[in-house]
């Protein structure tokens, strides 16, 4: 995953939308969750790049939780975080670094599509059911809204992915024609990632709708 991977410019009015939806996410997650339960967090994915209001925009709702961590391949010098690890999340992780780690809430918030293939994306959720002690959350654009927000480009994204990247490398989209940049999932293939985890985690898929379309996909998972 970029450095940057909200550096293009932002749509004034997509960026609304963007951050009308983490509100909403923040609030349902409020409704569905006993955060009372929940002493640590864990930021999975944190950017390092604050220059548009949605950037980070979760992780700065939850100061209520005592412990702050985050795991990101970028350099993090927030201080909202009391303990930060410079990795990939689809990295191998040591004993160590779980224990240190390990949270009794962890969330990744839009970063799922920017970490590459299935198989990365399945290591992901492997990697943050070990480091979740009670439950987790999984945050991602649906695949078939029918505006990409990284591209802004409307309905291209929802034809066959091979195609897909070719037409947006020719439009001049290189960096999100490449699977390491961006791979979206839709409910489907989301659904079969986490079912690969079933003996490990309890967990349901919710559908955040925009404009009459469902634009996200909010997965909530709880350990077994």
């Amino acid at each position: 995953m970029s450095n940057f991977i909200y550096a293009e410019k932002h749509f004034n009015f997509l960026d609304r939308i963007v951050e009308n939806r983490r509100e909403k996410f923040f609030d349902f997650m409020k409704s569905k969750i006993n955060f009372d339960q929940c002493n640590s967090y864990l930021d999975i994915g944190t950017t390092q790049d604050e220059r548009h209001k949605s950037s980070n925009y979760l992780n700065k709702k939850f100061d209520f939780i005592k412990i702050h961590k985050s795991i990101s391949d970028q350099k993090i010098s927030n201080k909202r975080f009391s303990n930060v690890l410079q990795k990939s999340i689809t990295s191998s992780f040591s004993s160590e670094e779980i224990v240190d780690f390990k949270s009794d809430f962890v969330i990744s918030n839009a970063t799922i599509e920017h970490v590459g293939s299935l198989k990365n994306q399945k290591k992901m959720v492997e990697n943050m059911i070990k480091l979740t002690n009670k439950v987790m959350i999984i945050q991602t654009i649906n695949r078939f809204f029918p505006i990409d927000t990284h591209t802004k480009l409307p309905l291209l994204h929802m034809l066959p992915k091979i195609m897909h990247r070719k037409i947006i490398k020719f439009l001049g989209y290189d960096y999100y024609s490449l699977e390491e940049h961006l791979n979206m999932l839709s409910i489907n293939e989301m659904e079969n990632i986490l079912k690969n985890f079933k003996q490990f985690i309890k967990f349901k898929i919710y559908k955040i709708r925009t404009l009459g379309f469902i634009s996200n996909i909010l997965v909530i998972c709880y350990k077994n």
